[in-house]
């Protein structure tokens, strides 16, 4: 298969069900190298639960993952160091200061691209030195999204990333997805919004059965 277009993530028949109600099953999608997937739905339709599930903090109830055609059962770590997430809630520590976050996801990421600092002022994030609970929504929300220039993965999971952001961080968001995709990378996003893509996403709709 030409690796220009080869599967960079791949779902086989994922299944998932909490509290007795099954909220998808039979899920299959490919995410190609360089592509955008886009996971719209209803609230409580699964949307964090399969980003959850493709970033390995929840198990599915059957399926498989293949991340560049290996099981991601058998490759675990190989598939976990190549991915950054970041989720609903921003997690970061709100008593550091924004470039303190920075540097404790620095220290636990294996390949660093660039400084913290630098990670900060790429997005546009506030590096003053001051608590990150003094900070606006909007800006703590930079800070966590400043988590993804900080390493080389290949795959970014992002879960509701569009929220706090004012119209200018959704288009630097919508910017930074694109040169990370122009660049060999792919990217999952689950969101109500519907950001402005210079091209159109893969959309993946999720309606529970």
């Amino acid at each position: 298969m030409n690796a220009a277009i080869s599967p960079l993530l791949e779902a086989k028949n994922l299944r998932c069900s909490r509290g007795g109600r099954v909220l998808f099953g039979g899920l299959s999608f490919i995410l190609p190298v360089g592509g955008i997937l886009q996971i719209i739905g209803a609230n409580g339709s699964g949307k964090t639960s399969l980003i959850n599930i493709l970033c390995g903090l929840l198990s599915s109830d059957g399926g498989s993952l293949f991340w560049r055609q290996k099981n991601t059962r058998r490759y675990v770590e190989e598939y976990r160091n190549d991915i950054a997430y970041v989720g609903h809630k921003d997690g970061i520590k709100s008593e550091l200061t924004p470039l303190e976050n920075l540097q404790c996801a620095a220290a636990m990421c294996d390949d660093v691209a660039i400084s913290p600092q630098q990670a900060l002022e790429q997005w546009g994030a506030p590096i003053a030195a001051v608590p990150c609970r003094t900070l606006s929504a909007g800006q703590r929300r930079r800070v966590a999204l400043s988590r993804l220039w900080l390493s080389n993965a290949r795959l970014w999971l992002l879960d509701e990333p569009l929220t706090a952001l004012d119209a200018d961080g959704q288009q630097q968001l919508s910017d930074m997805a694109v040169a990370h995709t122009s660049n060999g990378g792919g990217v999952i996003m689950s969101t109500h919004q519907r950001p402005r893509w210079p091209m159109s996403p893969q959309i993946l709709e999720l309606v529970s059965p």
